[in-house]
């Protein structure tokens, strides 16, 4: 038998370990982290540099002391309002698969991108764009655009302005054409995606909100258009607002409204 392979980085690594000595304990020095992990301080240095860099720790003042940083508590208060939604949208989301027997997928909007929180495999084979974790456009694709739409109007302005790549021929790339677009959705109230970000595939999508009624993710039934009719629109639309609502209301948007 082969020896398993170890994909770890050690660099990865022993920043997580400063991460959580600093967690345990704040208030650290280069000194007193390099002995507590075993490691050089030149390297406690370089690590704790890069960390407070991107926010993870902040040092205090002149002084050559660090505490965790604030991107730590933003990186907390997202997952838990990740799992706070995928625990309300689970059993849902099982329901809607079994009802369309189609993909269905729980999208965020994470500035200028797209977050497929989750996704639940349809019975059909098919191949598309959405996997768990994967990020991607916000001007394709149904629970992508629809989340743009409902987006601040800063945030709509910065991604039309950015180069707008073509997944397929029928992707909106043209900035005029896809404020039309969003305006559209908004009025609406949901967004029915055809072949936009995966060719041959449709996307029906309606919006999660929170307790102050603001768009928090959407949620969408994907599949192949070699199923799709006017019969399944009207029925998968109907279906997807219906959980969509069910999910809002879990999260307290009965109580708000």
């Amino acid at each position: 038998m082969s020896e398993p392979r170890d994909y770890t980085i050690a660099a990865v690594d022993r920043a997580l370990l400063v991460l959580e000595a600093l967690a345990g304990q704040p208030r650290q020095g280069v000194t007193e982290l390099a002995s507590r992990l075993g490691l050089t301080k030149t390297i406690v240095f370089r690590l704790l540099s890069t960390l407070e860099g991107r926010g993870f720790v902040v040092r205090e003042g002149d002084k050559a002391i660090y505490s965790l940083g604030y991107r730590m508590g933003v990186l907390g208060e997202q997952a838990g309002a990740q799992n706070t939604l995928l625990a309300a949208a689970r059993v849902v989301m099982e329901r809607l698969r079994e009802d369309t027997t189609e993909t269905i997928n729980l999208i965020l909007r994470e500035g200028n991108r797209s977050l497929v929180l989750a996704t639940l495999p349809g019975h059909h084979a098919m191949r598309i764009y959405a996997n768990a974790g994967r990020y991607g456009p916000l001007h394709a694709g149904g629970g992508s655009m629809l989340l743009l739409a409902h987006a601040p109007q800063d945030v709509r302005e910065s991604v039309l302005a950015e180069p707008l790549e073509s997944f397929t021929a029928a992707t909106a790339t043209d900035p005029d054409d896809l404020r039309t677009r969003l305006d559209m959705i908004r009025a609406d109230g949901f967004h029915i995606a055809i072949n936009d970000l995966d060719e041959g595939a449709f996307s029906i999508a309606a919006p999660i909100r929170g307790a102050s009624h603001e768009v928090i993710a959407a949620l969408s039934v994907a599949g192949a258009m070699a199923r799709y009719d006017e019969p399944r629109r009207r029925r998968y639309l109907g279906l997807v607002e219906g959980a969509a609502a069910e999910i809002s209301g879990k999260l307290g948007l009965a109580t708000a409204a």
